[in-house]
């Protein structure tokens, strides 16, 4: 079965050669120039990835991440024209898997598409059994695919889920920045640790009482992070 992809880009430029790209690695494209095209499109064909844009006309790619995301676990990947941290931090805050900064390499991008693809069709297929994970104050239900802690249901992106999962299953493991890119990104060529960073420190402002000094989600220094309790 073809993936879908739906790239949503308002420069006509890039937008046919992120679609040019795309063809050639034999997903099937559809698209949009604006964020109300961008969420009518994804209701309607429930594509397997979306590649957002932020600047978009009428509803901006930070808004259609934040609808899209109380509705759908579909991947998504923004594109920013800005190097800002601001942006990014904002982007992965509010649901989006990854972001890449323009301008950048199409090479890396497909990279990119084809990581997020295989990884969302690795945890399909090696689901584990539905369970409860407990770590302390922190249970996580896989069967409904929710986390709480202190008894108190949490909000998480897909991503930070997938993360936390991922530590609790291999709790007390130490694993680097480069570790947890290929096991939950499923990146299986250097890329940019600081996502993991900032997914480290959402996750950790959500389930540690004080995340300036965390019981739960420890940082090993010079290596990387565990999951202990």
């Amino acid at each position: 079965m073809v993936d879908k992809v739906l790239v949503v880009e308002d420069n006509s430029s890039l937008l046919e050669t992120l679609r040019y790209n795309l063809h050639k690695e034999s997903y099937e494209v559809i698209t949009a120039t604006d964020g109300e095209q961008a969420l009518d499109i994804a209701r309607r064909e429930k594509p397997a990835l979306i590649i957002l844009d932020i600047m978009l006309p009428k509803i901006s790619g930070f808004e259609v991440c934040r609808i899209l995301r109380k509705e759908m676990t579909v991947p998504i990947l923004m594109l920013t024209a800005r190097a800002d941290e601001t942006d990014k931090i904002v982007g992965l805050e509010i649901g989006a898997d990854d972001y890449v900064t323009k301008p950048f390499s199409m090479r890396e991008l497909m990279a990119r598409v084809s990581a997020m693809l295989r990884r969302t069709k690795m945890v399909e297929i090696q689901l584990p059994a539905p369970g409860i994970i407990k770590i302390g104050d922190i249970q996580i239900d896989t069967g409904r695919h929710r986390a709480s802690v202190r008894d108190a249901l949490m909000e998480l992106t897909p991503k930070e889920y997938d993360l936390l999962v991922f530590l609790a299953r291999n709790k007390g493991l130490v694993f680097s920045r480069e570790q947890l890119l290929e096991k939950v990104w499923g990146y299986d060529y250097p890329g940019d640790t600081r996502t993991v960073d900032v997914h480290i420190r959402w996750l950790r402002q959500k389930i540690e009482t004080d995340p300036g000094n965390p019981k739960y989600l420890i940082t090993v220094r010079g290596t990387g992070y565990k999951l202990e309790g």
